[in-house]
């Protein structure tokens, strides 16, 4: 059986679709914090959230090696 070849034309919209989806959970999680009154609760979405945001970083410099790669 032979390998699938890598198919990497929607790569991009894959990648701004998790960029999206992750932005949108740290607004949630955002709206969580400020209606919660847990301190352990807000600590670890706090953590989450830092987490998140270093991914949506990474996500954006991968998308833009994504869109410079799709145009060479």
């Amino acid at each position: 059986m032979k390998p699938k070849p890598d198919d990497r034309r929607d790569n991009a919209r894959k990648i701004r679709k998790n960029i999206e989806n992750t932005i949108e959970n740290i607004e949630l999680a955002e709206d969580m914090i400020n209606n919660i009154d847990n301190q352990k609760t807000i600590h670890d979405l706090q953590a989450k959230n830092e987490r998140r945001k270093e991914a949506v970083e990474g996500m954006r410099q991968e998308l833009k090696d994504e869109t410079r790669n799709q145009y060479k």
